[in-house]
């Protein structure tokens, strides 16, 4: 009995130099610097994110620009091929 009244007062005399104006001053600075800590992490996050979807929508534009070049060549010698068969058919009927 003696062990957990010794204990129990051990316990409160503890609690009590807790409430101290230094250590309430400690916890509060403690707490601002696991405010700023998150807060950088966050800004990190938010700039890492950033920059994925820079690179995410530069790799999608220079893709949309190689498919729409691509294309352009496609038409081009179709329209080629096609105005060389209507020469070909015009030369054919005037002959």
């Amino acid at each position: 009995m003696k062990k957990i009244v010794a204990i129990s007062a051990a316990l409160s005399a503890a609690a009590l130099a807790a409430c101290t104006p230094a250590a309430q001053n400690e916890t509060a600075q403690a707490a601002d610097q696991i405010a700023a800590d998150a807060n950088a992490t966050m800004g990190e996050a938010v700039n890492d994110t950033d920059a994925a979807a820079d690179r995410a929508f530069g790799s999608a534009e220079a893709t949309m620009d190689n498919s729409s070049a691509a294309i352009g060549n496609a038409a081009d010698r179709a329209a080629d091929s096609t105005g060389a068969a209507l020469k070909d058919a015009g030369n054919a009927i005037e002959d």
